[in-house]
């Protein structure tokens, strides 16, 4: 149960009932401060609509931190959000497990760079010089940027949502019953 009220369009200043747009409960918890929540939605914006990355390399980035942090919420909205609108497949979200537990998961050297360097960021603050060395001969230099701003920006996120215990949407919690986080 979250640890504030969800806000809606009614409850907030006229200039600021932009920022629920998309009623989700992470924006409904955020506009409680509207200038973090602007913030954070101009970074997020940026991420999602503006940067050239391949969006199916970011949001297996942003599974993998969704994933290793056991974050239902983050990773059932980017499980649709990927599948949907940004290339990720079904055998790409089993691919996640697979890596995460060390076994082969039949991707290719980028797709398995990006997911070791989502897990380097989460757990040891930073990607190792050899998985560095790997995106580096793979990206351009803006595109390794983008990738790493978009993995902290994750790691980000994911806090803020467990730290408010916002609580996720059932039409994405039913992801989790054909591609379940870990015990």
């Amino acid at each position: 149960m979250a640890r504030l009220p969800y806000l809606d369009p009614g409850d907030l200043a006229p200039e600021d009932r932009d920022l629920l747009k998309r009623p989700i409960n992470l924006f409904r918890q955020l506009v409680h401060s509207p200038g973090a929540a602007r913030a954070l939605s101009g970074l997020g914006g940026y991420i999602r609509h503006t940067s050239t990355l391949d969006p199916r390399l970011r949001e297996m980035a942003i599974l993998q931190v969704g994933y290793l942090a056991r974050s239902e919420y983050e990773y059932t909205h980017h499980v649709r959000l990927g599948t949907e609108q940004f290339g990720v497949t079904p055998t790409d979200i089993e691919a996640i497990s697979a890596e995460t537990e060390g076994r082969e998961s039949g991707l290719g050297d980028l797709d398995r760079a990006v997911l070791s360097a989502a897990r380097a960021m989460v757990t040891d603050l930073a990607i190792p010089d050899a998985e560095f060395a790997v995106l580096e001969a793979s990206l351009s230099h803006e595109h390794l940027v983008d990738l790493v701003v978009a993995i902290a920006f994750y790691c980000a996120v994911v806090r803020v949502l467990a730290t408010l215990e916002i609580d996720n949407e059932p039409h994405y919690a039913s992801v989790l019953e054909r591609f379940p986080l870990p015990d």
